[in-house]
């Protein structure tokens, strides 16, 4: 996974209605994402998912979320494998809270905390053929990788199979595993057998939904540029809250040690 480089800065949002267009995937696809003629085109669908991300974080909830939101990066970089074939904002524990996760396990232990990716996160992310919202945990976010599976260790599926079978559309997902396990179907039995497999620290896991755009369907493609495509994107991600709260390590979720 790439993130974004410590060295660019994060543009201004958008402003006004957001509103997907053909020119947002395309910039995307594989004979452009190299070319960095297209940076600017894909700075506007960066800064189209930085404001929809801004308005996600600022969104007052009870209880309260502490939240920060990044992007990444629209310039094809080393960082990057010099291409961009995927943008995407991402929304993860703010400053405030990696800091005070910092105190708990220590400096030596935290030190590279500041990278989106060692956090869970909810992510919006647009590709060539298709959009995404999902709540990530990466392999090396080991401490809310541990606090997830330590929590159903302790208290049990089944708060997490309840939570699961609300998201009806997603996908529970391992690693790069073919395997996947359906949101809303979900049983006791294929959540341990999930668990099972799981392992923090060496696998990443995921929970999707993904809506198609295949450019040889202009019908199906042209169904994500409308302009209720943004509020229904932020509803899907609001979806995710009550997984992350479960999942994520904070003072509501804190079965890291112990």
């Amino acid at each position: 996974m790439t993130t974004q480089s410590p060295s660019d800065s994060e543009p201004r949002p958008a402003e006004g209605t957001i509103v997907f267009e053909e020119g947002d995937l395309h910039s995307l696809s594989d004979g452009l994402s190299r070319d960095p003629q297209y940076n600017d085109r894909r700075l506007i669908l960066r800064r189209k998912l930085g404001a929809l991300a801004q308005e996600f974080v600022s969104r007052p909830r009870r209880p309260k979320l502490a939240l920060a939101s990044r992007t990444s990066l629209h310039n094809p970089h080393a960082f990057n494998g010099n291409r961009v074939k995927r943008l995407w904002a991402y929304i993860c524990r703010d400053k405030k809270e990696k800091a005070r996760l910092k105190r708990v396990v220590g400096a030596d232990l935290a030190k590279d905390l500041d990278a989106a990716f060692r956090n869970a996160y909810i992510c919006m992310a647009v590709e060539s053929d298709r959009v995404e919202v999902s709540l990530r945990i990466h392999s090396d976010a080991w401490f809310d990788g541990n606090n997830l599976k330590r929590r159903v260790d302790k208290e049990g599926q089944e708060e997490l199979l309840s939570v699961l079978n609300e998201l009806d559309g997603y996908f529970l997902r391992l690693a790069d595993w073919k395997g996947e396990w359906r949101c809303g179907e979900l049983t006791a039995s294929s959540l341990r057998e999930f668990f099972g497999y799981y392992e923090p620290g060496t696998h990443a896991l995921a929970v999707e939904r993904v809506w198609p755009a295949p450019a040889n369907q202009p019908a199906v493609r042209a169904a994500l540029f409308g302009e209720g495509v943004s509020t229904m994107l932020l509803g899907e991600m609001a979806r995710l809250e009550p997984l992350y709260r479960f999942a994520a390590w904070s003072k509501e979720s804190d079965h890291l040690f112990g």
